[in-house]
């Protein structure tokens, strides 16, 4: 009996007992279903990540300085000559000062996010300006009163147009001269709820020193070289490498991608245990059939069947009926992934893509038919070395 005719059988014998095959094929349906599930989840929540760090901008340091003794911080301008002097690593840089105080248009007051900060930040986050105009270099060195807000306070507070109109913050009277355009989906506390003064105004109204910076780097292949300038640069300003810290968005994305494809790897193993629970199953079914089949199998060795065709006969059949089981797990987790990534949009209001990989799906389908193969062997051995007179005795 060749191959073909043996998965021809066992597609008979599969079709002759559906309901059982159907639930011996369950837990191989159930693993290759969690698996392609989790498999996509995590695809989705990585691709997620990699969108919102690149929105952030990948290729930005973040620098954060604590001081120590009576070095507390390290100057605005010695920040730009650091940039300046390594012009193949370094390209931008602006300081980062947030300022406490109320926020009022009108005779309305509210809180919202006020930063200080250069001219350059708007090219370093990426952010565009919708209407009006960013700051600019003589706002920041006059300490001008002047400010870019963001999409929600324009549309909230000022419906005929923001850009000319007045605003206070922390008791100073500020010129808005431009309004970002919406980032996500402009709300109260969100990306768009914010305010953008000159660094210089924020230091003199807030009256506390620098000490966030963020800088562009060249290339992000150079970006571990680029930490490592900085970081020796404050090191030599405060002898401490305690006394601040430098984090590469790169290397911050790479950790995060790691660590979340460490926890999709544990929980597709987990899931993988329904495999292996389903190959028992196929074990089980497969033992039941070679007794129920002695008689036929003693009839086939008397004729002058050889070990080896009886064997291959039901580790085929084993592996026919996971392979099915894993093509129906494979058509279950592109379903589930469908609906989940309805849920998820529905949950978090992002709009988050469950994408299967193409190696999960083989991977998956790969071992359900192995496990056939392996959980199958040990029926087909014992079939194959049946004595046919025993066999043929068999009631």
């Amino acid at each position: 009996m060749n191959p073909f005719e043996s998965f021809e059988l066992a597609i008979k014998n599969i079709a002759a007992g559906k309901v059982r095959a159907f639930l011996t094929m369950l837990g191989i349906i159930i693993g290759v279903m969690a698996v392609i599930l989790i498999v996509g989840i995590g695809n989705g929540l990585s691709n997620y990540m990699v969108e919102q760090f690149q929105s952030m901008g990948t290729n930005t340091l973040n620098v954060s300085v604590f001081g120590r003794g009576s070095s507390r911080s390290v100057s605005p301008d010695a920040m730009y000559e650091l940039v300046e002097d390594n012009p193949g690593y370094l390209s931008l840089v602006s300081p980062v000062l947030g300022i406490n105080g109320s926020v009022k248009t009108g005779s309305e007051t509210y809180s919202t996010s006020v930063t200080g900060v250069s001219e350059d930040y708007f090219r370093i986050r990426q952010y565009e300006v919708a209407t009006g105009r960013g700051l600019y270099f003589v706002d920041v060195d006059k300490r001008s009163n002047v400010c870019v807000v963001g999409s929600y306070i324009a549309s909230e507070y000022y419906p005929g147009g923001a850009a000319g109109e007045k605003i206070r913050i922390a008791g100073a009277d500020f010129t808005i001269v431009g309004v970002l355009a919406e980032e996500a989906d402009s709300e109260e506390s969100g990306t768009d709820d914010a305010v953008y003064i000159p660094y210089s105004t924020a230091s003199r109204l807030g009256s506390s020193a620098i000490n966030t910076y963020v800088l562009t780097v060249v290339s992000e292949d150079e970006a571990a070289a680029s930490k490592k300038i900085v970081e020796d640069e404050l090191l030599d300003v405060f002898g401490n490498s305690n006394a601040y810290r430098v984090q590469s968005m790169t290397e911050l994305l790479a950790t995060m991608s790691q660590m979340l494809n460490i926890v999709i790897i544990v929980l597709a193993a987990i899931a993988g245990i329904s495999l292996v629970v389903g190959g028992v199953g196929i074990m089980n079914i497969m033992l039941v059939s070679v007794t129920e089949r002695t008689r036929e199998i003693g009839i086939r060795k008397a004729l002058g069947a050889k070990e080896r065709y009886i064997m291959s006969q039901f580790v085929i059949e084993a592996a026919t009926t996971s392979a099915i089981g894993g093509a129906l797990g494979i058509a279950a987790g592109y379903g589930l992934s469908k609906v989940a990534r309805q849920v998820l949009t529905a949950v978090t209001g992002e709009a988050l893509a469950v994408a299967p990989s193409t190696a999960a799906v083989l991977v998956a389908f790969g071992v359900s038919a192995a496990i056939g193969i392996l959980f199958g062997y040990l029926p087909a051995k014992k079939a194959a070395r049946l004595n046919p007179i025993d066999a043929l005795r068999y009631e």
